[in-house]
């Protein structure tokens, strides 16, 4: 798979992906309109669904930024950092992205971002502290060609679309459980409010799951490869995800499930460990850390030095 290959399938899934959500939205909007026998429900739908996708593609990252916690880097405070970011900007021939530092001490980063215009990479303090100049290279390499391969948008519409459909089953959970008006039977209408909730309480995490796996795990495969191209040296990347998925402190404290998928390595340390087994490994967001350094370094995942 090639550079431009990897951004043309991932603009598609952009683009289709928002389809599917607008599409759900109205098919919702107009069920619940026929049990209430108001059309404005299904317009007020049609509007949601499209504001929505609006918003994803538009301030999608403002949004993952702020709940991440992220802060914007100083030049004067993180300067290695900047030196570093620009250089690989230039190698890369990609603009200079925003720099943001997430004050945690897990380390990790993510990049986010509508397109290479508009990008920006979020490193968090304590990876800062932990990595050396080689090392911090090759997560920003692996950020930069997350930009240059327009994983950002992808990565980034699915945290919001994502959690508006879990927003959408607990209201439609609470809208059963405690009815509503409309001229057709109060009854029937709670039981067709609580039975979509309960189809949407039942598939959103599974839809998550599903959304997640469709960006493909390959992607970071794919980012390693291109990182260390960039930099000439994949010691430094594969360096940086040995110490990385050594830290045993606690988890990021704004991470969650729905932006896992945005971070270099799982957020969550217990999960990334742990020995996988072949059916575990299917929902995971990220490959397993041995198998991207056996990737980088040119060895099979289970040789031993």
């Amino acid at each position: 798979m090639t550079l431009y290959t990897q951004q043309s399938k991932n603009v598609w899934r952009t683009w289709l992906l928002m389809s599917l959500f607008l599409v759900v939205i109205i098919v919702l909007g107009f069920a619940i309109s026929y049990a209430y026998d108001s059309p404005d429900i299904l317009y007020i739908a049609v509007v949601f669904a499209v504001g929505m996708n609006i918003m994803s593609f538009w301030y999608s990252d403002k949004i993952v930024l702020k709940t991440s916690g992220a802060t914007p880097a100083l030049k004067s405070q993180y300067l290695v950092l900047y030196e570093v970011t620009e250089n690989l900007s230039i190698t890369a021939g990609l603009p200079m992205p925003k720099l943001y530092v997430i004050q945690d001490p897990a380390p990790n980063a993510f990049a986010t971002g509508r397109d290479k215009n508009h990008a920006a990479i979020a490193v968090t303090s304590g990876l800062l502290a932990l990595l050396n100049r080689s090392e911090l290279e090759g997560v920003i390499s692996h950020e930069m060609s997350h930009i240059g391969n327009r994983d950002t948008l992808l990565q980034t519409v699915v945290v919001i679309l994502v959690g508006f459909v879990a927003l959408l089953s607990n209201f439609f959970l609470r809208m059963g459980m405690f009815g509503g008006g409309g001229r057709r039977q109060n009854g029937n209408v709670q039981i067709i409010a609580f039975i979509v909730g309960i189809i949407l309480a039942i598939l959103s995490p599974i839809a998550a799951v599903l959304i997640q796996l469709a960006i493909s795990r390959k992607r970071e495969f794919l980012a390693d490869a291109s990182g260390a191209l960039l930099t000439r040296y994949p010691e430094g990347l594969a360096n940086a995800l040995k110490k990385i998925s050594a830290y045993d402190g606690k988890p990021l404290a704004k991470a969650s499930h729905a932006t896992a998928h945005l971070y270099i390595s799982d957020p969550y340390p217990s999960t990334e460990n742990r020995k996988k087994s072949g059916l575990s490994k299917l929902f995971m967001t990220h490959p397993p850390v041995e198998e991207r350094i056996a990737a980088l370094l040119g060895k099979s995942a289970g040789k031993t030095e």
